[in-house]
């Protein structure tokens, strides 16, 4: 009797379907290793947040949302910290927000102490919709650079929320830009959505044009940035902690996930509506 042999060409996909089963179960492992990196992560979010938000601020939160809704059409403010970027910052972030397809909005602009000419070149732009202030004192910041980084311009953002008005507030890093519908979208998107906190995925710049997508899944570190949040006006008082680099945590972080613990109701819209630049003369963002 003779022996059989199986085929060149079986025995090619033969092998080719056992190497794909076990990369099928070796990215299966690795999945569920990355969720439980992420669920660790989460749970230690929620213990340094529960040390630090009184569970009053909870409940009066809770209170808040139940006796006030949102008016039909909101003020939105949209709070920028600046430092010394005078052009980029008129040229581009400041002109960004102005040509909004929705209109009814502040722009307030606070200088971290600029002593440029920042203050000439917004005062040129003529549109009663932005307010500049610029503070006497910078910082105090952290000497170590990548401290420093961490909470640069708290002092500044800080100040801005204080002077919100909105019914929603967002933000924007002086040197980026946020796409013209922006806040057309995320509003509609709020209201449909009964959402108290929306993010969205944006665009960031990893080198001269290289533009890559971050997805923004999920609420968590490195997913959002200061600049891809929009959010109602009660969490204008949960503020930058000029502490966060103590944690090692970047300010705008450390803030976000104080207000993930207090529980608004958070959605994420699908669209990117940001681009997010490299940050010259300053340490670069980690990704």
């Amino acid at each position: 009797m003779g022996i059989f042999r199986i085929p060149k060409r079986l025995r090619r996909a033969l092998t080719m379907a056992s190497r794909v089963s076990q990369l099928e179960v070796t990215v299966h492992r690795q999945s569920r290793e990355i969720e439980y990196i992420h669920t660790s992560l989460e749970q230690a979010d929620m213990l340094k947040s529960s040390l630090e938000v009184p569970t009053e601020l909870v409940e009066e939160f809770s209170r808040w949302k139940a006796a006030n809704v949102a008016p039909d059409h909101p003020l939105v403010s949209v709070c920028v910290a600046t430092y010394n970027r005078g052009e980029l910052l008129t040229e581009r972030c400041i002109a960004s927000i102005l040509r909004q397809t929705y209109r009814n909005l502040e722009l307030i602009v606070v200088g971290d102490c600029c002593t440029d000419d920042t203050e000439a070149r917004i005062a040129r732009i003529g549109d009663p919709r932005v307010r500049f202030v610029n503070l006497p004192q910078r910082g105090p910041y952290p000497s170590d650079p990548m401290r420093r980084w961490m909470v640069a311009g708290s002092c500044a953002m800080n100040h801005a929320l204080a002077l919100a008005n909105g019914d929603f507030i967002t933000h924007l890093d002086d040197d980026d830009e946020h796409l013209p519908d922006r806040l057309e979208k995320l509003l509609d998107f709020a209201k449909q959505t009964q959402s108290d906190f929306v993010w969205h995925p944006f665009w960031y710049e990893a080198g001269p044009d290289n533009w890559q997508l971050n997805n923004a899944t999920r609420f968590a570190f490195t997913q959002i940035t200061t600049s891809s949040v929009f959010y109602r006006s009660w969490f204008k008082r949960i503020t930058w902690n000029l502490e966060a680099h103590r944690l090692l945590e970047p300010g705008d972080w450390n803030r976000f996930r104080r207000i993930k613990f207090i529980g608004p109701a958070a959605q994420r819209f699908p669209e990117p509506l940001l681009r997010h630049y490299v940050e010259r003369q300053q340490i670069a963002r980690p990704r």
